[in-house]
C-alpha cells in the first residue's frame, strides 16, 4: 500500500472512483474475530483489498459517513477518497511498509472526511502473519480531539457537573484572599455521607447521577456570590464570599438542608447526608491552600463526630492534624530536598533480545529509614494531595534521563507510571507537555502507564486524556492488566499501544502444579492474542526466571521485564549495565 496508484484528477487529487476487486473468501476464524472487537476492523488482504469487515463496522458513524468500505474494495483509494492530505500519505505508507516488511504495529490519528471538519480516527493495524494480511482498527476519537482544542475551559472545569475543578477553585480562593477591602472569605468542604455505598450497591452510573444531582443542588442553596465547585470524588467545596462566621455556618446549614430530601437514583429514593467542615478568614491572613486544608480538616471532623453534622475549623484540630500529617511533611520536605531518587528497571524485546526501554520507578532515599520503595510512600501522596508534585519531579527527571541516554545513542523508551488521581486532576497533559518540552526529549521517547483498575475508576475521562496524549506522540499503556476485573470493552476499546501483563499471571508460569502453570500459561496467551487482535504490544512483568522468560517469549509477548532481566538501577548505572550486556553478548556470538 506504499504509494497507492489511485487514478488522480483535478491537478493530482484523489478522485471519487473507487475499485472493487473480487475479494477471495476469507476463513471463518478471523471474521469471528474479528466481530467480537468493538471498533470498527477490517481485513486487508496483501495488496489492500478488503477481505473482511466486521459487525461494528455497518454499526459506525464513520464507517456510513466518512469511510464507506465493502469487501473487495481497496482500502488505499477508500482512504483518499475521504481525504487526501500528508497524514492520510504517512498512513498508507506505514500500512504498506508493515505489509511488506512487518515490524512494530500502525498506531496513527489521522483526519478522515471533507476538511475542515470531518473525523479524528485512531487507525491501528498489525500483521497476522508471513502472507502480508493486516488487521486494521479504527476508533472515532474526534470528541477527544475537539476536546483538546477547548483545553483550557476543560483545564479548569470538572468533566462531570461543569463546576470550577481544583485547579480553578484555588484560582478563586486566591482572588478572594487578594483583595483589599478587608472583606471575609469563607470555605465549605463537603462531602457525601456514605458514598462509596452508593457506588457498590447501584454502580458509578448511579454514583455519577449522584454527583450531578447533589451538583444543582448545591448550587441552588448558595447565595448569587458564592461559587461550588467539585474537588473531585464526591467531595465539594463551597467559596462563600464577604461571609464571616456566623454568615459562614448558616451557609453550611444551607448546604446541609439540600440533603433533606431522598435522592432519586435507579429507580429508588435513597436518603443520604453530607458532612461539611468551615473555614473563614479575613483577606491576607491565609493562602487558598491553607483555607481549603483547614475546611477540609473540619469536614473529617464532622466525619468523627457522627456526620450529617457542621463544624466549624479550630486550633486545635490543627494541633491534631500536624501529628497526623508529620509523614506527609516529611515527604513533601523530601521532594524539595532531593531525597527522592528514580531507577530504571530494563525492558526486554523479546525476539531480538535487545533492550529497548525501561520503566521508572520512584524510591525515597530517607535519612533514617534508608531507601524506602514506593508502597511506603505513594498511598501517603495520594492521600495528602502531594501525588501530582511527586509525580512532575518523577516526569522531569526521567524526561532528563532518557534525554542523556538518547544524546549518548542509547535510544530508551522511559516509563512513567501515573496516578489514577493525577490523571484526574486536569493537569496531567500540561505536566507532561511541561517536562518534554524542558529536557528536549522527543515525546515518542516517554511512555505513561496506568493500571488497569485506574483506569476502569474513569474510562472516559482516561480515554480523553490517552487520545490527547498520543495525538502528541506519546505512547500509553495499560499496566497490571488482569490483577483486576475492569470490564474488558473498556480496555480494548482504549487509545493505548501497550498491555503490560500483571505479574501474579506471569509468575504462576512456574506453579508448583502442573495445572495451575497450565492455567497461568493459557491466560498469559489469551492476553498476548488480545494484545495483538487490538493493535497492541504486550510486556510480561516481573519475569523472574528463565523458564518464565522463554515461556512468555514462546507465547509471544512482545516484551518482558523482571529481575531475571534486570533488578533496577540508577540512571548512571544504565549506560554500563548496557555496555556490559552488549559485550557479553557479542562474546556468545563469537
Amino acid at each position: 500500500m506504499s504509494s497507492p496508484a489511485v487514478p488522480l484528477a483535478d491537478g493530482g487529487r484523489a478522485g471519487g472512483h473507487r475499485s472493487r476487486r473480487p475479494a477471495p473468501p476469507a476463513p471463518a476464524l478471523p471474521a469471528a474475530v474479528l466481530d467480537a472487537l468493538p471498533a470498527p476492523t477490517v481485513l486487508l488482504d496483501g495488496d489492500g483489498t478488503v477481505l473482511v469487515r466486521n459487525a461494528a463496522w455497518a454499526q459506525a458513524d464513520l464507517a456510513g459517513t466518512v469511510l464507506p468500505l465493502s469487501v473487495g474494495d481497496d482500502y488505499a483509494e477508500a482512504v483518499l477518497a475521504a481525504r487526501d492530505d500528508d497524514d492520510v500519505r504517512v498512513l498508507l505508507d506505514g500500512l504498506g511498509e508493515l505489509t511488506e516488511h512487518g515490524g512494530a504495529p500502525v498506531s496513527v490519528d489521522v483526519a478522515l472526511g471533507p476538511a475542515p471538519v470531518g473525523r479524528w480516527v485512531h487507525v491501528q493495524a498489525a500483521r497476522l502473519d508471513d502472507s502480508g494480511q493486516l488487521v486494521v482498527t479504527h476508533t472515532d476519537i474526534t470528541a477527544s480531539v475537539e476536546a483538546v482544542r477547548d483545553g483550557a475551559r476543560r483545564a479548569l472545569y470538572d468533566h462531570l457537573t461543569d463546576l470550577p475543578n481544583r485547579v480553578h477553585l484555588q484560582e478563586l480562593v486566591e482572588a478572594e484572599l487578594a483583595r483589599v477591602d478587608g472583606r471575609s472569605t469563607a470555605v465549605l468542604v463537603l462531602d457525601v455521607d456514605e458514598f462509596k455505598s452508593v457506588n457498590d450497591s447501584l454502580g458509578h452510573d448511579a454514583g455519577d447521577l449522584l454527583i450531578r444531582q447533589v451538583a444543582s443542588r448545591l448550587s441552588h442553596a448558595v447565595g448569587e456570590l458564592d461559587t461550588v465547585g467539585r474537588m473531585g470524588g464526591d467531595e465539594f467545596v463551597v467559596l462563600g464570599r464577604d461571609v464571616d462566621a456566623a454568615g459562614a455556618h448558616d451557609l453550611a446549614e444551607r448546604c446541609r438542608a439540600a440533603f433533606t430530601e431522598p435522592f432519586a437514583l435507579a429507580g429508588a429514593m435513597v436518603p443520604l447526608t453530607a458532612s461539611i467542615g468551615v473555614a473563614v478568614a479575613d483577606a491576607g491572613t491565609h493562602t487558598a491552600a491553607d483555607l481549603v486544608r483547614d475546611a477540609d480538616l473540619a469536614k473529617y471532623a464532622a466525619k468523627a463526630a457522627g456526620r450529617n453534622t457542621v463544624t466549624a475549623f479550630s486550633d486545635d484540630l490543627r494541633a491534631s492534624a500536624q501529628r497526623r500529617l508529620r509523614v506527609t511533611t516529611e515527604l513533601s520536605d523530601a521532594i524539595e530536598a532531593g531525597q527522592m531518587v528514580v531507577h530504571y528497571q530494563p525492558l526486554l524485546h523479546l525476539r531480538t533480545r535487545t533492550v529497548t526501554g525501561v520503566e521508572a520507578l520512584v524510591r525515597w532515599e530517607h535519612p533514617e529509614r534508608g531507601l524506602l520503595p514506593p508502597s511506603e510512600f505513594v498511598p501517603v501522596a495520594e492521600a495528602s494531595g502531594l501525588v501530582d508534585e511527586l509525580t512532575r519531579w518523577v516526569l522531569a527527571t526521567v524526561a532528563r534521563d532518557a534525554a542523556a541516554w538518547d544524546a549518548m545513542g542509547l535510544p530508551l523508551t522511559a516509563a512513567v507510571n501515573i496516578s489514577a488521581t493525577h490523571m484526574g486532576s486536569g493537569t496531567l497533559v500540561s505536566d507532561v507537555t511541561r517536562a518534554l518540552t524542558t529536557s528536549g526529549l522527543r515525546p515518542e521517547r516517554l511512555v505513561l502507564e496506568l493500571t488497569e483498575t485506574s483506569v476502569a475508576e474513569d474510562p472516559e475521562r482516561a480515554a480523553e486524556q490517552f487520545a490527547e496524549l498520543r495525538v502528541s506522540g506519546i505512547e500509553v499503556s495499560i499496566d497490571d492488566f488482569g490483577s483486576g476485573f475492569s470490564c474488558l470493552g473498556q480496555i480494548v476499546s482504549m487509545p493505548a499501544g501497550i498491555l503490560k501483563i500483571d505479574k501474579s499471571l506471569v509468575q504462576g508460569i512456574a506453579g508448583s502444579g502442573h495445572k495451575q502453570a497450565s492455567q497461568s500459561a493459557a491466560a498469559v496467551e489469551t492476553v498476548v492474542s488480545l494484545a495483538r487482535a487490538c493493535g497492541m504490544r504486550s510486556v510480561a512483568e516481573g519475569v523472574e526466571t528463565p523458564e518464565q522468560l522463554a515461556t512468555v517469549a514462546a507465547l509471544g509477548c512482545t516484551y518482558a521485564q523482571g529481575f531475571v532481566i534486570a533488578r533496577p538501577m540508577p540512571a548512571e548505572d544504565l549506560p554500563r549495565w548496557l555496555g556490559s550486556r552488549s559485550r557479553r553478548r557479542a562474546a556468545l556470538a563469537g
